[in-house]
């Protein structure tokens, strides 16, 4: 989520779009984080040797535990099944947790609310397909043009862009950006879908046309829902969202991707400036898995391979 852009679910101009905790037992850590998010286990690797532990945080090396605040609701990048956090992200996390030697447990949380968590420490990290881009590390406002916090580091792992998609047989000949003016478009709010369906509405004004109508929602979910009953011309997502959505709901029969996936940016785990020992762990963490080939796989799981890297980047999104 390419947020503001779940991407979940993108760009150069902002998903604008998607915390240390402290513990002097990890045992009391643990069992304080049952109520906010789900507990993925995995082994103590302070005694991993894998080298990495010694690299993290000592706060977090005494809770044996990274806070992940996300959107869990944007499959196939983290949402829920059975009542568990699956998909990308978490896959990620658990992969990154064995290298490190600690748990990843997933707060859940509305993803224009991520960045806030993160600075207010409620988390440690955000991970929440969220795209890097420089407002967001400088901690500028994209609509107001001012910078308003600190602004985050990120450590890229993934490669995204944003894809348009319609109710399957009813694309109204959408094939561009422009071809939705005069239209109406559904969102997840604070996301690079939502920024571009913003820009597009000048665009579509200055070419003397009708503007687009926006309807933005808390989570895709929400936005695909609207869609599917009717009620907008069009969705826009990232491609890995969008794909997902087309490939599952109703069975492959209720939408269908239109034209080509536009403003290819990374994907980004959102760390506080402050925190540039955690960054520096997470970034060796992903460089590790890429190597050792478990990043591979679960690309490959999700069908995402389009996406993959060959190394993480520290701030690399414009």
């Amino acid at each position: 989520m390419t947020t503001s852009s779940p991407r979940r679910p993108g760009r150069a101009t902002p998903r604008t779009s998607r915390l240390v905790a402290f513990g002097a037992i990890a045992v009391t850590s643990a069992l304080l984080l049952t109520g906010c998010g789900d507990q993925r286990d995995k082994v103590d690797g302070s005694a991993s040797g894998k080298g990495l532990f010694s690299k993290l945080p000592k706060s977090v090396q005494n809770a044996g535990v990274i806070k992940v605040g996300s959107d869990i609701a944007y499959p196939p990048v983290e949402f829920k099944k059975s009542g568990k956090t699956v998909g990308l992200d978490p896959d990620l996390a658990d992969a990154l947790g064995k290298e490190l030697g600690v748990r990843f447990t997933f707060a859940n949380g509305t993803f224009d609310t991520l960045l806030t968590g993160l600075r207010s420490k409620r988390y440690d990290i955000a991970m929440s397909a969220m795209t890097d881009t420089k407002e967001r590390q400088q901690g500028i406002d994209p609509e107001k043009g001012k910078k308003v916090s600190e602004g985050v580091d990120f450590v890229d792992y993934f490669q995204a862009g944003v894809s348009v998609y319609t109710r399957k047989g009813k694309t109204q000949s959408i094939q561009t950006w422009d071809d939705l003016c005069g239209k109406k478009i559904v969102v997840q709010r604070g996301t690079v879908s939502h920024d571009l369906a913003k820009d597009q509405v000048k665009a579509c004004e200055k070419s003397g046309k009708k503007k687009i109508a926006i309807e933005a929602f808390d989570n895709d979910v929400q936005a695909q829902t609207r869609l599917r009953a009717g009620g907008a011309d069009a969705a826009a997502s990232d491609f890995p969202v969008a794909a997902y959505a087309v490939k599952t709901s109703g069975g492959g029969e209720d939408f269908e991707i239109v034209g080509e996936q536009v403003e290819a940016a990374p994907y980004g785990v959102a760390i506080s400036k402050d925190n540039t020992e955690l960054r520096d762990a997470l970034k060796a963490a992903f460089d590790e898995i890429i190597k050792n080939g478990e990043y591979k796989k679960i690309m490959a799981k999700w069908g995402v391979e389009a996406g993959a890297v060959t190394d993480a980047k520290i701030n690399g999104g414009s």
